[in-house]
């Protein structure tokens, strides 16, 4: 069965740290719908100074990723989104326009530096989301602020969706980010999950990841997660 959604991938080839290749990047996307997955969004990084594919660049990767996959993937939908930086150049398009966001217009995923919890970033979400849009932060388990503090998690959640990695639930990533996502999940606090998928090797973690959340939290919640929460995501609603 098909029908949970990836809102976060790094399946288009050649843009950032995700697929080197067309090759590796069809076998991501067989592994997501090994998995379960029937509708998966590309997000390619958007960080001054790292990684800035071009728009041109990106919607070229995401024609030539589509219609290959058409071929082997026939029931599978995609979608194009970007993963945000929290920086300069997000901050000119949130007040200017050009923000890359999920398909509809009406939810955008952002993440922020590791170290540093942003000042004031409540604040700001809560104005953008005032505006009319949902902020939707990536791997919160990440964030030391958050592994420091849960509250903080549940402030920022108020305002924005969030959205832990499965291969974090799984341990990939380290012990301190899975004790965060965990409890992200165990407390509800956590809207949905998602594979954040770099390399077809992810796809172990990413099903561990959901093995975890069906054994501890049940199959009612992985459909949740998955499937019925990342949905209201792409329709701007906050779970």
């Amino acid at each position: 069965m098909t029908h949970y959604v990836d809102l976060h991938a790094h399946f288009l080839p050649g843009l950032d740290d995700g697929a080197k290749t067309p090759e590796a990047g069809l076998q991501m996307l067989s592994a997501l719908h090994a998995l379960g997955f029937g509708q998966l969004t590309a997000t390619p990084h958007q960080r001054a100074g790292m990684f800035m594919p071009s728009r041109e660049a990106i919607d070229d990767a995401f024609a030539a990723t589509c219609a290959t996959a058409a071929e082997v993937l026939p029931a599978v939908t995609f979608g194009v989104a970007a993963e945000n930086f929290w920086d300069e150049v997000f901050h000119d398009r949130v007040t200017q326009g050009g923000l890359p966001c999920y398909p509809g217009g009406k939810a955008f995923l952002f993440e922020v530096n590791p170290q540093v919890m942003p000042p004031r970033i409540e604040t700001t979400l809560f104005e953008i989301r005032v505006a009319g849009r949902l902020p939707v932060m990536a791997h919160p388990e990440r964030y030391l602020a958050i592994q420091n503090d849960i509250a903080r998690a549940e402030a920022i959640g108020r305002s924005a969706a969030l959205l832990v990695d499965l291969g974090a639930v799984d341990g990939a990533h380290g012990r301190p980010e899975m004790k965060t996502a965990r409890l992200l999940l165990k407390e509800g606090i956590a809207h949905a999950a998602t594979s954040d998928m770099h390399t077809p090797q992810d796809q172990r973690s990413v099903a561990g990841g959901m093995a975890w959340i069906k054994k501890n939290l049940g199959p009612d919640a992985l459909d949740r997660l998955l499937g019925e929460n990342p949905r209201r995501m792409l329709a701007g609603e906050l779970p």
